[in-house]
């Protein structure tokens, strides 16, 4: 895939089949709409091409905005990379931008700067000033120009209409498994390893405390069943994480650690990838540090056997 960030001076690229969107998290209905988009320029002999903004539409319209994504950039762009499409073109979405109407923007953008020639719409994709404009304007203005406008369906799963904030949802309930479903992969969070307060080393539960990027959605707090891979190496073992702001030690400050079952290393400054396979429970407070010990345990023999029947289903 070849990735072209877009600005003042780009030469026009050539004829392509397109879809636009910010495609956060890649989910099964983006990666569905895609494979549409490359069959349909195959059979044109056209490129594919997936058109993105450089940051979140939102960050620009509202000033105090704080984005919680599926995928920070370096991410999405892994990810659309193994769809198989031709192009990523990524614009940059600032205030001259967001006073485009739909009209101006597929005149200048996709017409004149990406020479789109078919333009695939997702089921609930608006764009232009405002969002004021829908499908049938779309359509009318692609008469035009000389892009065919059509839109795509919903991608369905067991009744829901898979999209990002659908998936947002179910994260922030905590239903890591149904996210799962939707996106087609476990949810990841990436960081690097930073010196915690060691509580979970006096426990018997050496932790490893992660920062990640501070526009990544984290799931709920609780306990959970987890992959984990260290940077540099394609090895899988199996960890609990616990996210949340460790009350039985009266603290407020909300921490992501991570503790990988049968491991003696040095994590320390290293980058932790972490999947999420299961919630084991709810984030609560214990009496004292013996009873949350005790739950540990009882959380590391639940986290081993969702982890065993995961692997067994693969």
């Amino acid at each position: 895939m070849r990735t072209v960030f877009l600005g003042n001076g780009i030469q026009p690229m050539r004829p392509c089949v397109a879809t636009i969107g910010f495609f956060d998290g890649v989910h099964r209905g983006h990666r569905y709409l895609i494979r549409r988009l490359i069959e349909d320029a195959g059979q044109k002999g056209m490129e594919s091409t997936v058109i993105t903004f450089d940051r979140h539409p939102r960050q620009v319209l509202q000033a105090d905005y704080q984005p919680r994504l599926l995928t920070t950039f370096d991410e999405k762009q892994v990810l659309l990379s193994k769809t198989g499409v031709d192009n990523m073109a990524v614009l940059p979405f600032d205030e001259q931008m967001a006073l485009l109407s739909a009209r101006k923007f597929m005149e200048r953008m996709l017409s004149g700067l990406l020479n789109v020639k078919k333009l695939y719409i997702g089921y609930d994709h608006r764009f232009g000033h405002n969002r004021e404009e829908g499908f049938d304007d779309y359509v009318r203005y692609g008469r035009d120009l000389g892009i065919e406008v059509v839109q795509s369906e919903a991608f369905e799963l067991s009744g829901i209409n898979v999209s990002s904030s659908v998936i947002r949802s179910f994260l922030q309930a905590g239903e890591v498994k149904m996210a799962e479903r939707c996106l087609g992969y476990p949810y990841i969070l990436l960081g690097q390893v930073s010196t915690g307060v060691q509580e979970g080393r006096k426990l018997g539960f050496p932790t490893a405390n992660l920062v990640v990027d501070s526009n990544k959605l984290i799931p709920a707090p609780g306990a959970y069943a987890v992959s984990a891979r260290i940077e540099d190496s394609t090895k899988s073992y199996r960890a609990m994480m616990n996210i949340g702001t460790r009350p039985t030690f009266g603290e407020n400050t909300q921490t992501l650690e991570v503790h990988i079952l049968d491991f003696e290393g040095d994590l320390y400054g290293k980058r932790l990838a972490v999947g999420f396979v299961g919630r084991l429970r709810e984030e609560r407070k214990f009496q004292s540090p013996e009873d949350l010990a005790k739950q540990l345990r009882q959380d590391a023999e639940l986290a081993r056997a969702m982890l065993s029947a995961e692997e067994n289903d693969e």
